[in-house]
């Protein structure tokens, strides 16, 4: 047994890695507590700096520490001579990078870094540009290091067109860089600007990316982030603030406006209404459901009653701290339209989608066609499909609707973890088509067994008549109370069971609720706010198996005629 070395066992060990972390702990506990006395005493020295570097070279993530660095720093600001403090901070440079190498994402080095060459007398932008390229090097995809690449690049005063270059140039090395495809987005408008392309870049700029993308994912066609660049592109940008709608009910003596953006009235926004010269009290605004938050449809309670008159109704849309208006609506509605006056003032039928030029629709329909090409090459490959789809939905929404619905259905089956954003994409296509083709001499929308899953842009339905929406398979009416002019809605045979959102329906008149999955008594109390409601179908609905059902309702719903 002599001179073999003696081997501990797996006990002895981890007693030896206890003892030596509550050795390291004691070390670590007592620097602490040296620095925070230094600190509640104001003692601004070398010692401090000294003590809260030793505990950062092991953890650079205590942010308190950070802080009391820049405390000492601000208090060496009115000590020391414009070298000694260029020395000291150089020297900070110096030690952040150390810890920067031991954590390349620690959100305080990097923003002790900012602190330091904001301070520090004579700054070297080109050497921090030239720290920025190394640390992308080493991890492309630090977002830390790029948002401090745009903190240097603003106070060296480098060009967009530079970094451009840039982008371009970690984009060539490597397609499946997001950060730069990112990057290239935010300096793109600066460099191509025109804002009234979509995206907010030239026409020319825009064909010229989709070539620089599409080379990308041919290259490689499992990597998202080129498909996701190519979203961008495609996108449709910033929807303008307008009033696509104006709803009076004179009954309720009440005006509510439908706007093409939400927005928060009183805070971002003042909007003004006349009704025939008078002007209605600004202070009554809410949005449905009488709660004050971000809403795109907005009701003013009038106070006094609206006359059953030929009615000119002006919206003014003012921003806060702005001298003039932004928009300016005026509506008029004639007196044989009875309790309910509304018009709808976007007539331009382009609402979801933005026209595009006959060069970018030719361009467009070939990378259609190329994609179709991939497809058929990599089967298995969403990222070809879903854009083939957002291809399809850009050049010409409604000739595309069949295809569009059908590639999404396969999208759920090739992609099945996320099989209900599918059916809530095809959902949302089918209604905008809808939408957009609406009627609105009928003021009716149907659209049955259409597997729906959701409904959006309820918003653009405000004074919407009647609503067909049965066979489909909906369960959340989230969105439902924008309705404001919906008399008759129709969600037979869906499977519903919470009605939040169908309350404050103010003109709603008969409600069916077929064969949905409505447990209890209590799950109806939320119609109790619908002061038109007189019809109410719950045949089919697990509540009305409860005893003595048809009893308890009438008394919960005295006015209303249930049929069960």
């Amino acid at each position: 047994m002599h001179g073999r070395l003696k081997v501990k066992t797996t006990a002895e060990q981890a007693e030896a890695k206890r003892l030596e972390r509550e050795k390291k702990l004691k070390i670590y506990n007592a620097a602490m507590q040296k620095v925070m006395e230094k600190r509640k005493n104001g003692e601004y020295d070398s010692e401090a700096l000294h003590i809260t570097g030793e505990i950062l070279s092991a953890n650079p993530d205590v942010y308190s520490l950070w802080n009391f660095r820049k405390e000492i720093f601000e208090a060496w600001k009115e000590q020391k001579s414009e070298e000694e403090l260029n020395k000291v901070f150089q020297d900070e440079l110096y030690f952040v990078e150390t810890c920067l190498r031991a954590n390349p994402k620690s959100y305080g080095s990097w923003q002790q870094r900012c602190y330091i060459l904001t301070t520090m007398p004579r700054p070297n932008w080109t050497r921090e540009l030239g720290l920025c390229n190394k640390f992308l090097e080493y991890d492309e995809r630090n977002f830390h290091c790029w948002d401090y690449r745009r903190f240097v690049v603003n106070h060296a005063e480098i060009s967009p067109e530079e970094e451009l270059e840039f982008s371009t140039s970690k984009i060539s090395s490597n397609f499946s860089n997001y950060s730069s495809w990112h990057y290239r987005s935010k300096l793109l408008p600066l460099v191509k600007p025109d804002p009234s392309q979509p995206v907010g870049i030239t026409e020319e700029a825009l064909l010229n990316e989709f070539e620089i993308v599409q080379n990308a994912f041919f290259t490689d066609p499992d990597d998202q982030s080129a498909w996701f660049y190519h979203r961008w592109l495609l996108g449709r940008g910033q929807t303008k603030l307008d009033v696509h709608s104006v709803l009076v009910c004179k009954a309720m003596s009440t005006v509510t406006v439908g706007f093409t953006t939400p927005i928060l009235i009183g805070k971002d926004y003042a909007v003004g209404v006349t009704v025939n010269g008078s002007r209605v009290n600004d202070g009554s605004w809410t949005v449905p459901g009488g709660k004050h938050k971000y809403s795109s449809v907005w009701i003013l309670s009038a106070g006094e009653r609206i006359p059953d008159a030929d009615l000119k109704v002006d919206v003014t849309v003012t921003q806060c701290g702005e001298p003039k208006p932004c928009v300016q609506t005026s509506v008029h509605m004639p007196s044989g339209s009875g309790p309910v006056s509304w018009q709808r003032l976007t007539t331009t039928g382009i609402t979801f989608s933005h026209e595009i030029s006959a060069t970018a629709s030719v361009f467009l329909t070939k990378e259609l066609e190329s994609c179709h090409e991939l497809h058929e090459l990599e089967p298995e490959n969403k990222w070809a499909l879903l854009t083939i789809v957002l291809l399809m939905k850009s050049l010409d929404p409604e000739k595309y609707e069949e295809a569009i619905s059908n590639n999404l259905i396969q999208l759920e089956t090739l992609d099945s973890k996320r099989q209900n954003y599918y059916r809530d994409l095809r959902s949302k296509f089918l209604l905008e088509n809808a939408i957009e083709r609406l009627d609105w001499t009928t003021n009716q929308l149907e659209l049955p067994e259409r597997g729906l899953t959701t409904v959006t842009h309820l918003d653009h339905l405000m004074s919407l008549r009647r609503l067909k929406l049965a066979k489909n398979r909906l369960k959340s009416l989230k969105g439902f109370s924008h309705l404001q002019g919906v008399e008759e809605l129709d969600l037979s045979e869906n499977q519903i069971q919470d009605l939040t959102g169908l309350e404050h329906l103010p003109l709603l008149h008969t409600l069916s609720l077929v064969n949905n999955n409505v447990q209890s008594i209590e799950d109806l109390n939320v119609l109790r706010s619908n002061p038109a409601l007189k019809i109410l179908h719950l045949t089919g609905n697990p509540c009305v198996k409860t005893e003595n059902f048809q009893k308890k309702a009438s008394e919960v719903f005295p006015r209303v005629k249930i049929n069960i």
